[in-house]
């Protein structure tokens, strides 16, 4: 199956500012365990972003990453539809890619616009660019600068979201 690219591109300078803010939020890591610093910035519909980094715990399963943060930090603000996240981290010779968890919080959503399953009319609209899904681009990134873009599906094919869910009753 074809994979599809994302629904809106974003521009140039757009791209930019995510990048640089992906950056700064790195510097507010917390990482005395792991010394690996990540940033995420995720961009809303909306055009607002939001910074998240990693946070460790001694209790290694309770820590959380950078793109779960933004994220969580987004959702508890009222925002839920999302058009792009860029994260940084300090490899030199890779681009940073998400993690599992990471991978499918970022799927989580279906589109606000889709109608459940058991409505007698489904009415799909337009899907705007962004918000929860597969569809969106995630900017992975080195300190240089440079970044590869793929969508979330891309990432997590085949993946498991609330639409399964539906599929048993």
């Amino acid at each position: 199956m074809a994979q599809k690219r994302p629904a809106c591109t974003l521009k140039p300078e757009c791209v930019q500012q995510l990048l640089v803010c992906s950056q700064e939020a790195k510097k507010s890591a917390y990482c005395p365990y792991s010394h690996f610093p990540v940033g995420a910035a995720l961009l809303t519909q909306e055009g607002r972003i939001f910074k998240g980094c990693n946070i460790e715990n001694a209790c290694y399963p309770l820590g959380i990453c950078a793109e779960r943060t933004a994220i969580q930090k987004a959702v508890s603000e009222g925002y839920k539809d999302f058009r792009a996240i860029a994260i940084a981290s300090d490899m030199q010779d890779d681009f940073i890619s998400p993690c599992g968890a990471c991978r499918q919080v970022m799927r989580e959503v279906r589109h606000p616009f889709a109608l459940p399953s058991s409505s007698a009319m489904v009415v799909r609209l337009p899907q705007p660019c962004g918000t929860f899904g597969t569809n969106w681009p995630v900017y992975m990134t080195k300190p240089d600068g440079t970044y590869i873009v793929m969508t979330v599906q891309e990432l997590l094919p085949s993946s498991f979201g609330p639409e399964d869910l539906q599929k048993t009753q």
